[in-house]
């Protein structure tokens, strides 16, 4: 699988020392079969029509200013077998999936064509807009490298337009990366409140060690240090793969201007690592609202650099998030699974000419 830079399935839980090892061996023994032996460029991959998924009885008839849930993600052609998996994930694990609308970001017009087809082919019920990024090249030119060159794409750093992107009407919207899973209802996830003035809501992770997140050049500068410092609240880390977002109170704030502001700095002097995540740590880490940790497993793809296999943590699961190196479908498609790609596979629409219908 060419990775260029640029069934329900029940609620899964841990407890004291049991693992998922029987059902992972039986789920992956299963979802092998679907494995091509060649490899695909983005650009050939063929997708199966996905089953059309209906209201339940309670579900009221979609209103797309009150009852709808909006979902935001990016959309490319080197993640595009993970998001059709996580589309499928969402819509499988909803009540109201007629009431679900996806709105997707692509890095330009001419790719959002041949997007714009894929989806449709696959999920022809679907409610959804694609809306390419207006100026790719004045993005780019605010990244700085980081440590893994998918991390320095312009398309990794959407979230950050999000607000100026979608309709202006539009007030609230979840937020998913593209290598996750979700086994919950969404609509769970969309409910959170947003506590407060929070333009945010994400699991947080407060015995992170925050101070890893940024270089010496940040800490030993006391105007820099003191972002963090003058606060009447604790940064905590939160991963940005899993946001709930106020686009109101964002655009209130213009908070996209004060994120672009320190990636600005960043080009000057090299104050972070990490790729998107630092500007908006330095932004909103400790005026986050709480998500229960259920919903973003992250780090599922191992770390930055060599995509090592990991367990669950734990607790129960709403999302499993391969945040990380390791992408499940590339993992898969090199023959070299880690055992919780299994969970993964059930999703996958990748068309190949040796699968084998249930």
């Amino acid at each position: 699988y060419n990775l260029s830079p640029c069934s329900i399935m029940p609620k899964l839980r841990r407890s004291g020392g049991s693992t998922l090892l029987p059902l992972l061996l039986f789920i992956f023994s299963l979802s092998t079969l679907n494995v091509s032996t060649t490899t695909t460029t983005g650009t050939n991959l063929h997708f199966k029509e996905a089953p059309q998924f209906y209201n339940s009885p309670s579900c009221s008839s979609i209103n797309y200013s009150v009852n709808a849930v909006h979902v935001a993600m990016t959309l490319d052609i080197a993640y595009l077998r993970g998001s059709m998996a996580a589309i499928l994930s969402v819509l499988q694990h909803s009540s109201c999936p007629e009431n679900i609308v996806f709105h997707f970001v692509a890095s330009s017009s001419a790719e959002s064509t041949h997007l714009n087809l894929t989806i449709t082919k696959s999920f022809p019920y679907l409610h959804f807009t694609i809306y390419p990024i207006q100026d790719v090249a004045a993005v780019a030119g605010l990244i700085s490298t980081s440590i893994r060159s998918a991390l320095d794409c312009p398309l990794n750093y959407a979230r950050n337009y999000l607000a100026d992107l979608l309709p202006q009407h539009l007030q609230k919207v979840v937020y998913l990366d593209s290598d996750l899973v979700l086994v919950d209802d969404i609509a769970e996830l969309a409910a959170t409140p947003l506590t407060g003035d929070s333009v945010l809501a994400a699991p947080e992770y407060c015995n992170a060690n925050f101070t890893t997140y940024f270089t010496p050049t940040f800490w030993s500068n006391p105007s820099l240090s003191l972002t963090f410092a003058n606060r009447n609240r604790r940064p905590c880390y939160f991963n940005t793969g899993v946001m709930v977002i106020d686009l109101e109170r964002w655009r209130a704030g213009d908070y996209t201007t004060k994120i672009v502001e320190w990636m600005e700095l960043q080009k000057r002097m090299r104050i972070y690592e990490l790729g998107s995540l630092p500007p908006f740590l330095l932004v909103f880490a400790g005026n986050i609202a709480p998500v229960d940790h259920s919903w973003n497993q992250h780090g599922l793809g191992g770390d930055n650099f060599h995509g090592l296999c990991r367990d669950l943590h734990p607790g129960p699961v709403s999302l499993l998030h391969w945040s990380g190196k390791g992408k499940p479908w590339a993992r898969l498609a090199a023959n070299h699974p880690c055992p919780l790609d299994g969970l993964w596979s059930p999703y996958d629409l990748l068309q190949t000419p040796y699968t084998i219908e249930s």
